[in-house]
Order: C-alpha cells, then sequence, then structure tokens
C-alpha cells in the first residue's frame, strides 16, 4: 500500500513529491498543536483574588487609567509570556537591557522581540519552501544541498533580522547621545551657574535639548522623574549611563557620584569635564575627516582614473591603430 501510494505521489509531483508532502504534514501537525501549547487555563484561585480585590468594580475606571500609562502595542502577548521570555533570569536582564538601550522601553518588549523573531522566522521559511519545491524545483533537476540552503536560509534571515534591527538602532541612538551630550552639558552648567540645583537644571536641560536630541532628552527626563519618585540620586545616574551604554555619560556619571561624595563644586566639575567633552567631539569629527580620504581612494581609481586614460591614451592609441592599418594595405 505504502509503495502504491509513494508511486502515485511521485507520479503527480515528481521525483521530490515524497519530500514535500512530509513538510506539509509536518507544518500541518505544528501548526495543529501550536493552540494547544499556547492556551492557558485560568487560575481559579486568580478569579478569586479579582473578586475579593474588586478589580471588576475598578474596570469601569479603566479608560482615565490607560491615559496615565505608557501605551504598550504588545499587552496582547502577556498570555504566552512563558513561551516569549527567556526563563533565565540573567539572559531575560541582558535582552532587557539591550532593547532598553535601543529605545524600546516597554513592559512587553521582550516578548514583541521574540514573537518578531518567531514570525519573520516561520514567514521567511515558509516563503523559503515555497519558492523553493513549487517555483524553482519545477524547472531545475532536484538537488537536495541547494534545495535545503535555499529552503532554510531565508528562515535564518527571518531570524536574525530583529537582532539587526536592535543592533543599528543601538549604535543610531549611542550616537546621537555622543553627538548631543556636549552641548547638554553647556546647558546643565549655565542652569548651575545660574543658580539652580542639578535637580532643575536636569529638567531644563531635558525640555531644552528636545528639539534637537529627543533621544539625549528622554533619558534625562526619566532621570528627573526618578528623582521625583524619591529613587537614590546616585542609583538614577548609574540607571542612565546603563540605559545609555555609551563611554561619556559613565565618565559623566562618575564626574557626578565623585562631586557629590567629596562635597566638591558641581558647577566646577561641569566646566571641567564639558571642555573635555567638547574637545572629544571636535577629535573625532577631525578623524572621520582624515579616514575620507582613504575611503575615497577606491573610488577615485575605479571612477575617475579609467576615463582619464581612455582621454589621453585613446587618440594615440588611435593613431597608432590608423597608420599600422595603412602600412599593411594594399
Amino acid at each position: 500500500m505504502l509503495e502504491t501510494l509513494n508511486t502515485k505521489i511521485v507520479e503527480l509531483l515528481g521525483p521530490m513529491g515524497p519530500l514535500f508532502v512530509v513538510g506539509f504534514l509536518g507544518a500541518v501537525l505544528i501548526f495543529a498543536t501550536l493552540p494547544f501549547l499556547l492556551r492557558t487555563e485560568k487560575d481559579p484561585l486568580q478569579k478569586l483574588k479579582e473578586e475579593r480585590t474588586g478589580q471588576k468594580r475598578q474596570a469601569a475606571n479603566a479608560k482615565d487609567q490607560k491615559q496615565l500609562r505608557q501605551n504598550d502595542p504588545g499587552k496582547k502577548l502577556e498570555r504566552f509570556s512563558q513561551y516569549l521570555e527567556p526563563q533565565d533570569n540573567a539572559e531575560f536582564s541582558a535582552i532587557r537591557l539591550k532593547l532598553i538601550q535601543a529605545g524600546y522601553r516597554q513592559k512587553s518588549s521582550v516578548q514583541i522581540f521574540h514573537f518578531a523573531q518567531f514570525a519573520l522566522g516561520i514567514g521567511f521559511l515558509l516563503i523559503g519552501v515555497v519558492y523553493t519545491f513549487f517555483i524553482a524545483g519545477s524547472s531545475e533537476e532536484p538537488n537536495m544541498t541547494k534545495a535545503a540552503a535555499t529552503a532554510l536560509g531565508p528562515g535564518f534571515v527571518g531570524y536574525y533580522l530583529p537582532k539587526y534591527w536592535i543592533d543599528k538602532r543601538i549604535n543610531k541612538r549611542q550616537g546621537e547621545i555622543e553627538n548631543g551630550f556636549p552641548d547638554a552639558l553647556d546647558l546643565m552648567l549655565v542652569c548651575v551657574e545660574a543658580g539652580q540645583g542639578l535637580d532643575q537644571a536636569i529638567i531644563r536641560v531635558s525640555n531644552e535639548i528636545r528639539a534637537g536630541f529627543p533621544d539625549l532628552a528622554d533619558e534625562f527626563e526619566m532621570v528627573s522623574y526618578e528623582i521625583k519618585a524619591g529613587k537614590d540620586k546616585i542609583t538614577v545616574l548609574k540607571d542612565m549611563a546603563e540605559r545609555c551604554g555609551v563611554s561619556d555619560v559613565t565618565s559623566f556619571v562618575t564626574v557626578l557620584i565623585q562631586s557629590q561624595s567629596f562635597g566638591t563644586s558641581i558647577a566646577d566639575a561641569l566646566r571641567v569635564y564639558a571642555s573635555e567633552m567638547r574637545d572629544k567631539r571636535v577629535m573625532r569629527a577631525e578623524e572621520k575627516a582624515n579616514v575620507l580620504p582613504t575611503k575615497l581612494t577606491l573610488g577615485t581609481m575605479m571612477f575617475t582614473v579609467p576615463p582619464l586614460m581612455i582621454i589621453l591614451i585613446g587618440p594615440s592609441m588611435w593613431s597608432i591603430y590608423e597608420t599600422l592599418s595603412n602600412r599593411g594595405g594594399p
């Protein structure tokens, strides 16, 4: 019976027909079991707790409460958190910090990241399978190595695409923070010398630099909110340095902590450090300017030298060709 079925499949779909059928059945089984794996039953004790704490009565005021909370697009993924979050605390903290450094501070950012990896991986894998076995497979001879590479390659690309996006976002955000940090320090120095405290200076800086450097303004604003909430100032500053992931901000936080610990003037520390940050920004610009000629060398050789050689040597070569042709003629 199996041999007869195999023969019919080969006649209908070609030599790789059994492989198509097995792959299709495997995909059907995976998608059929996913709802059962992801379904979670509500704990009866949780229902009792909701009734006793009055959460059902508070649902009427949900609209007012939503205005005070940050919009979280991944709230619907909370039921699948045990499948979309790493169970190891160290791994979870590492990916959470990386997403915060990229600018994604939502509570469900880790869940959205892993869901994006899963969805893009499966989606690109299906595209690769369809292209390999139904488009390219019908016009070419079957080759298992090439077929596996063509089918699985898009899946790996889709899985690692969110990681590439996050790394790119981190580099862009850190570059903006480095560029705007000297200006923020100058403005903070002016505020402190005008008589404002460090807390008020941070609030003023976050409002003033938002138009040019929104990411740095968000960091200063978060620092001001945490200080208002009663969190220790040293801890708040260290958290800011960890969120930014920029060496300049880390050094700035160290200077402020030392200034506060030893009782020295914050204005003097800001003045010296702001001057160093301006010099460092100028050095970074000069470094990029010095590297530019080296990068342009290859382009100059490829697009400038060949036309120049044609213009200079072309007429001479044509004259030599005509002379030789005339001598060789009758």
